[in-house]
C-alpha cells in the first residue's frame, strides 16, 4: 500500500519526506487556503519535494470550467492529479480529461456506487472519505471493502485512496483490505511510529547501556 500524505503544509512534507516513507500527496481548497500563499507557487513548491502524485483540486462547478481549469493546473507538473468532486458534471469532465490523458482523482466519494462511476469514467483515483463516514454513524471502511471487490471483479484499473483518516486504525484496516493507496494527515503517520511498549523497551535498553559504560565494560563512542 502506498501511503501519500494529505497536507498543503510544505514543513510537513519536507519532514515526512525524509522519512522515506512518503510517495504522494493530497491537497485541497481547505488545506491550500490554509496556508496563505499563492497557489500556483504552493502546488510547484510541493512537486519539487515529492516525486509521485500530487493531487489538486479544480474549484469549478461546471463541465467546461473544470476541463478549463484542470488543464491549466495539470500543465504546471507531470506529477499532478486533478481532483475532481463526485457528481454528475464532475465525472463529466473526469471522462473528458481521462481521454486526454490527464490524471484524475474523484474527491468526495461515499458509496461503492460512487466509486463504480469514477472507475467506469476511468478515474486514475477514488477516494473514499472513511473518516466523514464514521462521523455520521456509518462505517467507512465498509464502503472501501466493497468497492475494492467491485474493482477486483471488473479489474478496473482505478485506485482507491482511503480518505479522511482520523487514526492510525483507518490505516492498518485499509492495509489489511489491499488498499492502492492511503493519504494520511502528519499527525496521524506520527502516531503509527508510536507504541508504549517501544518507548519502555528503548528506555531500559539505554539505561542498560548506561550502567555498563559506568562499569567501563562498554566501549565507548
Amino acid at each position: 500500500m502506498k501511503i501519500f500524505i494529505d497536507t498543503a503544509n510544505i514543513e510537513e512534507i519536507k519532514e515526512a519526506t525524509s522519512w522515506g516513507i512518503v510517495q504522494g500527496v493530497t491537497t485541497n481548497p481547505t488545506l491550500v487556503s490554509r496556508e496563505r500563499r499563492p497557489f500556483k507557487e504552493l502546488v510547484e513548491e510541493i512537486c519539487s519535494i515529492v516525486d509521485g502524485p500530487i493531487s489538486v483540486e479544480v474549484t469549478a462547478t461546471e463541465v467546461e470550467e473544470m476541463v478549463k481549469e484542470g488543464e491549466e493546473i495539470a500543465s504546471w507538473h507531470p506529477n499532478i492529479v486533478l481532483k475532481i468532486p463526485m457528481g454528475v458534471e464532475g465525472i463529466k469532465a473526469v471522462k473528458k480529461l481521462s481521454s486526454e490523458g490527464v490524471k484524475t482523482n474523484v474527491t468526495l466519494v461515499f458509496s461503492p456506487n460512487q466509486a463504480l462511476l469514477a472507475a467506469e469514467a476511468g478515474a486514475t483515483y477514488a477516494s473514499i472519505f472513511v473518516g466523514r463516514l464514521d462521523d455520521i454513524g456509518q462505517d467507512g471502511m465498509e464502503v472501501v471493502e466493497k468497492s475494492l471487490q467491485i474493482y477486483r471483479n471488473y479489474s478496473f484499473t482505478t485506485d482507491i485512496i482511503v480518505a479522511s483518516v482520523r487514526h492510525p486504525l483507518h490505516v492498518l484496516r485499509a492495509a489489511e483490505m489491499g488498499a492502492p493507496v492511503a493519504t494520511v494527515p502528519f499527525k496521524v503517520l506520527e502516531a503509527m511510529f508510536k507504541h508504549p511498549l517501544t518507548d519502555i523497551g528503548l528506555e531500559r535498553f539505554l539505561s542498560d547501556w548506561e550502567k555498563l559504560k559506568a562499569l567501563k565494560i562498554a566501549p565507548e563512542k
